[in-house]
């Protein structure tokens, strides 16, 4: 029986049924309908998962810029109640009036997963689910955005590790690489290198490693990077229905998106176990990122006649893929 599927459901069916929810036309966008409608379905999963709020309700609202905005908070507990959990993380608002299906419901559908999981078979300590608001602009990288909000005034003990999630409901728009997902974070502590060594050893979603400036911080992790916290941040990349009320759930790959979700699972439950003791960005990862790099991308290396031997020739794949690749 595949992994997640105990009750007879597939997972990617579960995927789908809560990217469906959430996935409407008019969109989440702060200040409307749909992004009420949908908070107050989000409070609802929660709360139907049988997941603890993180304080005296799911939603921890806040106000700025003229706006009213909510954080969706809730704690899997693990085998031992720790004031230091574990943090998964998605936003739930969209840029416009659309769907927002890979951007984020794809997210927030394996978030709610995990969480299900994990509410059946505790990790090694708490993990809390973070489904954030604002973080699309005009409030991205602003103290309007949800992550920046929760950080900053919501939480009032610290995370061992933030895993973050954003548009990693997508096959990749490239012959023989749509099952690959992008990793970035592992620099921030040591021992995250052992865990996504794990993950890359797995059947789910090939993972290809990479320093997070050659991203930049695009989501939420944003705020746990400039606080030093340990973390990952795990995307698909942009593609070419970014942005665009093309982004509907018909388009998704919902067996990559439930590969993702074992992958996620497995991650957490490692990290909980893990001792972060850093150094804060103080070792090389060039050998692991040459090693996922490879096994994605030999093949085509070879091809355009660029070797990945040394730091420099993952800079310029990684400029090669984003310029021709659109990631």
């Amino acid at each position: 029986m595949p992994h997640g599927s105990e009750d007879g459901e597939p997972t990617r069916d579960r995927l789908r049924r809560d990217v469906e929810a959430l996935a409407l036309p008019a969109g989440r966008r702060v200040g409307t309908p749909g992004h009420d409608q949908a908070r107050a379905h989000l409070e609802a999963r929660l709360a139907e998962l049988g997941l603890e709020p993180y304080g005296d309700a799911f939603a921890l609202p806040y106000e700025a810029a003229g706006y009213r905005f909510a954080n969706l908070i809730a704690v899997a507990p693990g085998e031992k109640r720790s004031p230091v959990p574990v943090l998964i993380a998605a936003h739930y608002d969209t840029a416009g009036d659309w769907s927002g299906a890979d951007d984020n419901a794809a997210a927030v559908a394996i978030a709610l997963e995990v969480a299900r999981r994990l509410q059946a078979a505790p990790a090694a300590r708490d993990v809390v689910i973070a489904l954030f608001d604002a973080e699309e602009p005009p409030f991205f990288h602003t103290p309007a955005m949800g992550s920046t909000r929760f950080y900053e005034r919501q939480a009032p003990r610290p995370v061992h590790a933030a895993l973050v999630m954003d548009l990693v409901g997508h096959a990749l728009p490239a012959p023989g690489l749509e099952d690959l997902l992008f990793v970035t974070g592992m620099e921030s502590d040591p021992a995250l290198e052992r865990t996504v060594l794990g993950l890359a050893e797995t059947d789910a979603a090939r993972v290809v490693t990479a320093l997070n400036r050659y991203v930049g911080d695009m989501s939420d992790h944003h705020v746990f990077r400039l606080n030093q916290v340990p973390y990952l941040f795990l995307t698909c990349g942009h593609w070419s229905h970014y942005h665009r009320p093309s982004d509907t759930p018909d388009r998704l790959d919902y067996a990559k998106m439930s590969a993702i979700t074992d992958l996620l699972e497995a991650a957490t439950r490692d990290v909980a176990r893990r001792r972060l003791e850093g150094p804060w960005e103080g070792y090389d990862t060039t050998p692991t990122d040459l090693r996922t790099m490879r096994a994605a991308f030999g093949a085509m290396a070879a091809e355009l006649g660029m070797p990945l031997e040394r730091r420099g020739d993952i800079d310029r794949m990684a400029s090669f893929l984003m310029r021709e690749l659109g990631l």
